[in-house]
């Protein structure tokens, strides 16, 4: 049975693919993984102490630093792998998002129009900046696609385009409807 522990499943994932330090870990998690999900160092050295607790990693030695020390480096093992294709051979998945601007703006009746506006060009920014990062992963993939991994990386970039350019297309059409608006609040 495949663990419920989601950052678990982040980490055996990534191991998958290569040998990692916790930093490593946190540093794809930024760069490649940040568009879907997010994690902390507060969620990930628990999470690698538990799956090695549980046989599903183990530490191997890592080059010495600049400084000397040696470096803790995590290596998946066949109980982990087993663990990740039976979370991954669930069809059934969990697909919750949590978008503080919608949040904002499903209470945007309480504050002008302006306010509203506001919050939604702020959301804007960071989807064209993000969108525009996912289209140079896009195009850096589909050169290398003739790699397995790369396959499943290039898909999930391109239903991140996908989605973002939807975001795009929402963020002017809430924008036209609020500024062709005149909404009254109703007093409390």
């Amino acid at each position: 049975m495949a663990s419920d522990n989601k950052m678990n499943l982040v980490i055996l994932g990534l191991l998958d693919h290569e040998d990692l330090t916790g930093y490593d870990i946190k540093k794809r998690i930024d760069g490649s993984l940040c568009y879907f999900w997010k994690g902390s160092f507060g969620s990930i050295y628990p999470a690698l102490s538990s799956l090695e607790e549980n046989g599903l990693i183990k530490k191997v030695k890592g080059k010495s630093s600049s400084t000397g020390r040696e470096k803790i480096v995590y290596k998946i093992t066949a109980a982990g792998r087993k663990n990740l294709l039976a979370w991954l051979s669930e069809s059934k998945s969990s697909n919750s998002l949590k978008y503080e601007t919608l949040l904002k703006l499903y209470f945007g009746g309480v504050a002008d129009n302006e306010v509203s506006i506001a919050t939604i060009t702020e959301f804007e920014k960071a989807v064209e900046a993000d969108l525009a990062v996912l289209k140079t992963y896009k195009d850096n993939l589909s050169k290398v696609l003739d790699e397995r991994d790369h396959v499943f990386f290039y898909l999930t970039v391109t239903f991140g385009i996908e989605t973002y350019e939807a975001y795009l297309r929402w963020c002017g059409y809430a924008r036209k409807i609020l500024s062709g608006k005149k909404i009254v609040r109703s007093k409390r």
